[in-house]
Formats: C-alpha cells, sequence, structure tokens
C-alpha cells in the first residue's frame, strides 16, 4: 500500500526522534530541554488532531535508533518519521536521511552559498558567529510558503515572531531560501533559514530540516503553527494559508 493510501485510510505509524537524554515508554520526555519538551508536546497536538484513533506515535531520542528494539522501519510505508533533532547517526536511514546529513554539515552549507548564490556566510568571521534570525519556509508540494521573521529575544533561548523586515530585504531572504531548498531537493516540510546582519549585509548562518526551538515562536501567533505546518507537510496535507493571529483578528 502506497504513502497516500495509508493517509486516506489515517492509518498513521509515526516516530519523532527528540535530542534528549531519556525518553520514557509513554513517549514522554524525562531528560531533556523545556524546548524540547514543548516542541515534542506541540508536535504531538498537530498529529493527534486530524488523525484517527489507530494512529501510534512513538517518540525515541536519538541515541537509542540504533537499538535492536527501535520498531521505525524505513521500508514500511506505515511509518512517518519525524527528527526533531540534526544529530542523527550518521547510519540511520530515512527518506530524508541525506538531506539532514547535508543540513549539519553547516561549513559545507555555508560554501555552497558562497560559490553559487554570492552571499556572505558565517564561514567569512574569524570569531564563533550565529546568526540570530529565523526565516520559516513551509515547502508543500505545491510551492513554498514564506513565515514571518522569527528573531532571538531578550532572555536566553526565547524567541519572538513577527519581526518587521523591510520588503527588499524580505525577497533577498526569500530568494536565498528558495534557491537553497532546489540545491537540496529538499522534500515538503517545515526549514529555517538561520541568518543575522553585519553592518547591514546579510549573512547567511544554516538551514535547520525540521521546525527547530525558533519556531515555538508561532504557537498562538501564527494559524498554523510551524509544528503544525510541518506535519501538514510530511503527511502530504494541503495547507492554504499562513495567517498571523492578529490578522486573524482584524477580519
Amino acid at each position: 500500500m502506497t504513502l497516500a493510501n495509508f493517509l486516506a485510510t489515517g492509518m498513521y505509524k509515526v516516530l519523532i526522534i527528540i535530542n534528549a537524554n531519556q525518553v520514557s515508554n509513554q513517549g514522554t520526555v524525562v531528560a531533556g530541554s523545556p524546548a524540547t519538551q514543548r516542541m515534542t508536546a506541540t508536535l504531538k497536538e498537530a498529529i493527534a488532531f486530524p488523525s484517527k484513533e489507530d494512529t501510534t506515535v512513538t517518540v525515541v531520542a536519538a541515541h537509542q535508533l540504533l537499538n535492536a528494539n527501535n520498531p521505525y522501519d524505513p521500508n514500511d510505508p506505515n511509518w512517518i518519521c519525524c527528527p526533531l533533532t540534526i544529530e542523527l547517526p550518521p547510519q540511520f536511514e530515512f527518506p530524508a536521511a541525506k538531506l539532514f546529513r547535508t543540513c549539519r554539515d553547516i561549513k559545507g552549507t555555508r560554501q555552497w552559498v558562497e560559490d553559487n548564490l554570492h552571499l556572505r556566510t558565517g564561514n567569512n568571521i574569524k570569531q564563533v558567529w550565529h546568526g540570530n534570525y529565523w526565516l520559516p519556509i513551509v515547502l508543500t508540494a505545491k510551492s513554498p510558503m514564506y513565515g514571518e521573521v522569527i528573531g532571538e529575544g531578550e532572555l536566553p533561548n526565547s524567541y519572538q515572531q513577527p519581526v518587521e523586515f523591510p520588503d527588499n530585504k524580505r525577497q533577498s531572504l526569500y530568494g536565498l531560501g528558495y534557491q537553497l531548498l532546489e540545491s537540496l531537493s529538499a522534500q515538503p516540510a517545515v526549514y529555517l533559514i538561520q541568518f543575522g546582519f553585519q553592518d547591514d549585509t546579510l549573512i547567511f548562518d544554516r538551514v535547520w530540516p525540521f521546525p527547530a526551538a525558533p519556531a515555538l515562536a508561532s504557537i498562538g501567533v501564527q494559524i498554523p503553527n510551524l509544528y503544525a505546518c510541518h506535519w501538514q507537510c510530511l503527511s502530504q496535507q494541503p495547507i492554504w494559508d499562513l495567517l498571523t493571529s492578529s490578522a486573524m483578528q482584524s477580519r
């Protein structure tokens, strides 16, 4: 049976992979960051909302993937794999494994951007540098949809959306994201393009092939939030629009 057939019947088997020390048999994050816990809970909520009772969700820590009792079978079309971490064992195979390995090679991805898009990247900066903005791209089977920019908040590990950007900067970001995902042969999912500025010059940092922690800023702000968008992309469900809650209230 094809994936489309399973999606039509609601017969999902979902594997969520997280960066945590321990996960209980019930799929609860026992030892992990608050952000990981919230990411996992929000994705599970998105999966449960449209699904039927025979949907099963298994949560595992990345280091458990190579255990003999890991139920995931990449050849079984029942399964949809949803990593919420870039730190995956190189031996672990799933449909987006090559893409994740490429995105984990930060310096290599930056070099591609320099060579092909002629933009500055973190490779040009001598000290350790991380971008403090993220452009969400919801890549559906039909076309990419661009979310509002997310920025780093004043407190550590806090994020806010939306961050206002002038149109010319937006268009540069959209072009960067589109061409980068094209080069990666990216599959439908949510991606975050991490970037920053130096003296008003755009600096590319890296691309996240899943809704990483900054996407938490979309909860209660963007409809659907980025975790719901991610699940809808992976499960081949249509997404008609990305709206902010303020825009919804003004209608």
